[in-house]
């Protein structure tokens, strides 16, 4: 007698897990990227090329953080 067995593999809690970390961690490093690179670009500005945009030096790192996450 033949004797037939169907084994699937379901996605487990660590699966899940794993997958959504990953993600995290790729958006955070992509967030941190855009962070780092308007951070870059400003701060090569001059103060007369800031004054033109209506900044200051002391708001680049707030314009930067709220360009990368949004706040």
């Amino acid at each position: 007698m033949a004797h037939a067995q169907d084994i699937r593999i379901g996605r487990s809690a660590y699966s899940v897990w794993l997958r959504h970390s990953v993600e995290t961690i790729r958006d955070s490093l992509a967030k941190r990227r855009v962070y780092r690179q308007t951070l870059s670009e400003l701060q090569s500005l001059s103060g007369r090329d800031l004054a033109d945009i209506g900044l200051n030096r002391s708001m680049i790192h707030q314009v930067a953080h709220a360009a990368a996450y949004g706040e």
